[in-house]
């Protein structure tokens, strides 16, 4: 789902920003080098793979990202009141970026809700695509099957470029092909028009 991957590059985006808070938090070397070394391997495990267990490495991201915003604005309202002029400089960025942080976590939450809403919605009816693509033994799917699928579902939305299943459809089939901005593109497209909304573009 491109929900699932959109969750795994803002896990990474979140990490790098953890790595940069914790390298301009005023700790001992020590403490430092620890942070960053479990920041490094939290990082490795986003870029290699989530397992595929999606609900527990959203649950997990959710969780560890709630706590590091907690922590960051805690120690910027510390930074504030005893840090002189630039700690409460700092102290106010490190406030600042946990509200921004939270901001980004909720509408990437509230994106994967209506994803998986929709994608409910068309398992239930019949019309939900099922993913038996020929994969590689390391399970990368095969690019010629995908390009194939691609075809199928690109025609069915310019037959019908008001259906929000045949651009969820079209969403898949970018993500399987492996063009993950136009998934989410497409997806945001099957989204407005289920919301009964009639989004500026609706050509592929």
């Amino acid at each position: 789902m491109p929900s699932l991957n959109s969750l795994k590059l803002f896990m990474g985006l979140a990490l790098g920003l953890l790595a940069v808070t914790i390298w301009l938090l005023p700790l001992p070397t020590g403490s430092r080098l620890f942070l960053l070394t479990v920041t490094v391997f939290g990082l490795v495990f986003v870029t290699v793979e989530a397992g595929g267990k999606g609900k527990t490495f959203a649950a997990l991201t959710i969780a560890a990202l709630s706590l590091y915003l907690l922590v960051t604005a805690g120690r910027g309202v510390l930074l504030i009141q005893t840090g002189g002029f630039y700690g409460a400089l700092l102290g106010v960025s490190l406030i600042l970026l946990p509200c921004l942080g939270a901001w980004a976590m909720v509408r990437e939450i509230i994106f994967g809700a209506r994803a998986q809403q929709l994608a409910q919605e068309l398992e239930a009816s019949g019309q939900l695509p099922v993913d038996d693509l020929p994969r590689s033994a390391s399970g990368r799917i095969d690019r010629q099957a995908a390009d194939q699928d691609f075809a199928s579902y690109a025609s069915q939305v310019e037959a019908d470029p008001h259906s929000w299943p045949a651009w969820f459809r079209l969403s898949l089939a970018y993500e399987a092909a492996g063009d993950r901005k136009r998934a989410r593109q497409a997806l945001r497209t099957a989204m407005a028009l289920h919301q009964g909304k009639t989004p500026a573009q609706l050509t592929i």
